[in-house]
């Protein structure tokens, strides 16, 4: 019985033994097989971002060229009337009529405003008649004073007499002069009753109406005239660039052009004409004004336009277009697309941004070509596929 019982667990424990190997040959086996897929799968797979395989990307491509490019200052200006007038009464009246449409061109020295006349006419006339009294007392006592001088050398009238005549001729001669300096006052504010326009230029909005009473040297203008042919562009630019504005400036006229944002029409001409006598500390700049002639009214007074001086020119500048320069972690790029259609990053030094076109200062050389678009899915090395060619936006 107990030789029984030993052999029935000796068969036992080979039963199990069995079952386990059994158990981790399959779980090698499993394992086995996935692992053989995943490298199937990787070696299949394409990989990303442009790798592995014969998978390419498609790019649009440009090619570096050498041109003649301008060197520019762009900055933000604001445009201003070349002068401005606030019109005002200088006599005392009633407005009797105004003579202009708001928001209207007006002419240098035409009628605005007209004022009445009437009480201006009498003080006018009260004043010559003054004028022709005191003419004739003066005269009479010119008559006068001779006769003394005569009877005093006659010995009939005193030394006295003779004074006080001839100093009452003098003091009427006085009067007269002051008659005449009245009228001439009374003249004057009669011209006053009309206003006439100083300068040639645009009216504002009329703040006094006709029919109004209006008051020598009142706070409030009648009207305000912006002379807008010509026409100012202020605009500040860097102190570090005075120095190179100055020496092309001694050079001769410094042209600049100046447009609205979001205007179909071409820019305006002007040149600088007022550079300011001393820097901005608060804002490291320095003032600049541009003339411009501005006969289609292009510009308006205080109005944003975009500014840009041209310096000069750099005829063998390397262009490349804008979109082609890329910002990284270590600064700007490009993709430099290698004969056997591979990718090579290319770290560059922009000089400058001229609209669409970018001067590269060092990286890039001409005839080399650069990447335009697509460049997400690129990295060093890729292959791409060119799906099209950009030209420079100009020649």
């Amino acid at each position: 019985m107990r030789c029984d019982l030993n052999d029935t667990m000796n068969r036992f424990s080979g039963l199990l033994s069995f079952s386990f190997a059994g158990a981790l040959a399959a779980c090698v086996f499993t394992t086995s097989a996935c692992s053989g897929e995943g490298a199937s799968s990787t070696q299949t797979g394409g990989g990303g971002r442009g790798r592995g395989g014969d998978t390419t990307v498609p790019v649009t491509v440009a090619q570096v060229v050498q041109k003649r490019m301008p060197i520019e200052i762009r900055v933000i200006g604001a445009v201003e009337a070349y002068s401005v007038v606030s019109v005002h009464a200088q006599i005392t009246g009633q407005l009797t009529n105004v003579n202009f449409k708001e928001g209207e061109d007006v002419k240098k020295d035409q009628v605005l405003f007209a004022l009445d006349r009437r009480p201006l006419e009498a003080a006018l006339l009260q004043a010559q008649a003054n004028l022709q009294r005191d003419i004739a007392q003066a005269a009479n006592a010119k008559s006068v004073a001779q006769r003394y001088a005569d009877l005093a050398a006659s010995g009939i009238a005193t030394a006295e007499q003779v004074e006080t005549s001839r100093t009452s001729a003098a003091a009427l001669d006085a009067t007269v002069a002051a008659d005449r300096a009245a009228v001439e006052n009374a003249k004057v504010q009669l011209q006053y009753a009309t206003i006439a326009s100083p300068i040639a230029g645009r009216t504002g909005a009329l703040m006094v109406h006709e029919g109004n009473l209006i008051r020598a040297q009142d706070a409030t203008p009648l009207v305000v005239i912006n002379q807008v042919a010509p026409i100012y562009v202020s605009f500040a630019i860097p102190e570090s660039r005075l120095a190179e504005l100055k020496h092309y400036m001694s050079l001769g006229t410094l042209a600049v052009d100046a447009k609205p944002p979001n205007d179909d029409h071409a820019s305006s001409h002007g040149h600088i004409t007022f550079v300011d006598n001393t820097v901005d500390q608060t804002t490291g700049t320095i003032r600049i004004k541009a003339t411009f002639p501005n006969e289609d009214r292009t510009l308006w007074p205080g109005q944003f336009v975009n500014v840009t001086v041209a310096l000069t020119q750099d005829p063998t500048a390397v262009v490349v277009p804008t979109a082609a320069v890329q910002v990284g972690q270590l600064g700007q790029y490009t993709f430099v697309v290698k004969p056997d259609h591979s990718v090579e990053y290319r770290a560059v030094v922009v000089e400058r941004t001229a609209g669409l076109e970018t001067v590269i200062k060092t990286g890039l050389k001409p005839s080399e070509t650069v990447v335009t678009d697509g460049h997400l899915r690129l990295v060093a090395g890729s292959r791409v596929s060119i799906k099209g060619e950009e030209s420079q936006v100009t020649p």
